[in-house]
């Protein structure tokens, strides 16, 4: 008995350690949401629902008109079960790219339109997520913000896979849609623009390593620039954000936000939307103090 009792003993001190190495069994997704994240403990991932995505109308969104009318055209055919293409979102920081693909939640999520934001660390789960939803009712967009790779990460391959589908036909109403400031995603070297050179680092065919670069955005069908905001552009987003707050850019309000873009070193609507915090926050009597 006494062997018995200390081999039990043994065996609970063992699933103890091991079960924070187990996989939790996988929550069902609350499918009342409309924006989720991707979200992993161990080896297992699940759907958390976010139930106050951060979204607001398009209409906050300045000087950016062309790219909205392009990405809001491919998701109204995406929600309509018309056929729609994956969208990469480049340019400079601060100007809208992500902020438009939130804002497509408070156009869409009437119609069906669900976004789901997927980190960069855990494209490899992609298959998981599309098998997961594929059966759905619902238009899921797989949101990657941010989205850039270096030399040596293979999670591109499985981003490839989800756009394009490899054996398996794709799902029907899964979309991709990525920000990124790189335009081909993967870093480009002056060697690549080389190929009839020898390579330094001992590649035999330097020509078909770009073509692998290259062939990850060429998987997005809508690709779309979005560039720095010139003073014009700033101020007028500095007067949308300020509306949002109940305020007017009047004189005073346009020297601080032309002050205020000197300290940050850039004009964009991300530092436009800081401003117009700063000053919607401060108060009347403390901007007068000051």
């Amino acid at each position: 008995m006494d062997r018995l009792d200390a081999f039990l003993g043994r065996a609970e001190a063992l699933l103890a350690r091991l079960e924070p190495l187990l996989p939790p069994a996988r929550p069902e997704p609350d499918w009342n949401a409309t924006a989720y994240r991707w979200r992993r403990a161990g080896l297992a991932g699940w759907l958390e629902a976010v139930h106050e995505p951060h979204s607001f109308p398009l209409s906050a969104l300045t000087h950016i008109d062309r790219q909205i009318g392009a990405v809001v055209r491919n998701t109204r055919q995406f929600v309509e079960r018309r056929p729609a293409n994956n969208v990469l979102l480049t340019g400079a920081r601060g100007t809208g790219k992500s902020s438009l693909v939130k804002a497509l939640l408070t156009e869409f999520a009437g119609l069906g339109l669900r976004v789901i934001e997927v980190d960069k660390s855990q494209l490899t789960d992609l298959h998981d997520i599309i098998e997961l939803i594929a059966t759905r009712p619902e238009r899921f967009i797989i949101f990657c913000d941010d989205l850039s790779f270096e030399e040596g990460d293979d999670a591109y391959k499985a981003l490839k896979t989800a756009l394009d589908g490899g054996l398996a036909r794709r799902a029907d109403n899964v979309l991709v849609y990525a920000t990124s400031n790189r335009r081909h995603l993967m870093p480009e070297r002056m060697s690549d623009n080389l190929a009839h050179q020898r390579s330094d680092d001992g590649e035999i065919h330097p020509g078909e390593t770009v073509e692998e670069k290259v062939s990850l955005s060429d998987r997005f069908g809508l690709w779309l620039t979005f560039y720095p905001f010139d003073q014009d552009a700033y101020l007028a987003a500095c007067a949308s954000w300020l509306v949002h707050y109940g305020l007017a850019l009047d004189d005073e309000a346009r020297r601080a936000a032309l002050q205020w873009s000197l300290t940050r070193g850039s004009r964009s609507g991300r530092v436009a939307w800081q401003f117009a915090s700063d000053w919607a926050g401060r108060g009347i009597d403390e901007r007068k103090a000051d």
